[in-house]
């Protein structure tokens, strides 16, 4: 049994981790940290879990208890939170946010199961992706680990209210999201970083170097990835297309080759699936699935992916890395289903 803490419980991620963890046949929920809700019920915040359990959020942290500790704070907490407290060596991190995502003096594991699984299974210390970082490389992945990424990548996506968190805000609230649509850090947002840092992870030697808008001074002729992130008018979920100039061409005028390439890249991977029929987001909501689609349209490849952000964007995938890190079976307290309807 993996004995599980929980440091900032209470917001939106906090709650849908518990909500996981509640129903993993292979955890126990030692603490639910939240200095703001100590001694009241988790169901007083998450109301969903009423009568799913008793639990209680506290200010206490007994790490010794542990065998590893969730962090589901916002971003820049992690770190500084570190550096006040001390957690025992033998407690593994899983970080949730942006701290430690890019490599650097740390040793915190990227935890993107669908290639870096060897390493998550050794590691003492996550870093979980980012929503929008998860969607986008799932559908890149296959065309820069086969050296395909050589020009330009548009890329724009579509998220959830849930995805600015818990505390509400001038663009969150209900009156201001219902029937609306706005964009948002045009060709600026913070996954750009860890995006570009995968790519160039794995593509060949031979391929240009992935650049984002925010570095300086790049080469005129590097790959370059320009990202429009939209707010969309739903609670979950990130529906995203990218778009790719391809050289040398596809030798079929329908892509079959490229289609080929995802559905091996994918083939044992245990969430994300290739679809041949064209997306919609119902299809992954609440779940940890991530799903992609191909299509070509002459020199262009267009690619769709989808996830839940909550889910395969945060604490599913948290739990699917923790899964890994103990020898689990990986779809452990994952056995989601998406809604019919």
């Amino acid at each position: 049994m993996v004995r599980v803490g929980i440091l900032g419980a209470a917001g939106y991620t906090g709650g849908e981790l518990i909500r996981l963890l509640l129903n993993h046949p292979e955890v126990e929920i030692v603490f639910a940290n939240s200095e703001s809700n100590a001694g009241n019920k988790v169901y007083d915040v998450h109301e969903g879990l009423l009568g799913e359990t008793e639990l209680e959020f506290t200010s206490e942290m007994p790490f010794d208890k542990v065998d590893v500790v969730f962090f589901c704070f916002g971003h820049g907490k992690s770190e500084a939170f570190l550096k006040e407290h001390s957690i025992p060596a033998n407690v593994k991190i899983i970080d949730l946010a942006q701290d430690f995502r890019i490599k650097g003096d740390h040793d915190y594991v990227y935890g993107l199961p669908e290639i870096h699984k060897e390493e998550i299974a050794k590691c003492q210390h996550l870093a979980n992706p980012g929503c929008f970082a998860t969607c986008i490389q799932l559908g890149l992945l296959p065309l820069a680990k086969a050296g395909l990424l050589t020009k330009d990548i548009s890329v724009n996506a579509i998220t959830g209210s849930t995805g600015a968190g818990q505390k509400p805000g001038a663009t969150t609230h209900f009156s201001w999201r219902n029937n609306n649509f706005s964009v948002y850090k045009l060709f600026t947002h913070q996954h750009l970083h860890e995006i570009c840092q995968t790519l160039n992870e794995l593509k060949p030697a031979s391929a240009p170097h992935v650049v984002d808008t925010l570095d300086e001074g790049y080469e005129a002729d590097g790959i370059t990835v320009d990202f429009i992130p939209y707010r969309g008018d739903f609670a979950r979920g990130i529906f995203c297309t990218e778009v790719v100039t391809l050289s040398p061409l596809p030798t079929s005028p329908k892509g079959e080759e490229l289609v080929a390439l995802y559905k091996n890249f994918y083939e044992k991977a245990a969430f994300t699936h290739y679809s041949d029929k064209a997306l919609d987001l119902k299809q992954v909501v609440n779940t940890n699935k991530a799903l992609v689609h191909v299509e070509v349209f002459g020199k262009k490849v267009v690619i769709t992916s989808m996830i839940d952000n909550l889910l395969k964007g945060a604490v599913g995938q948290a739990v699917q890395n923790m899964n890994i890190m103990f020898g689990l079976d990986e779809k452990a307290g994952l056995n989601l289903k998406a809604s019919a309807f």
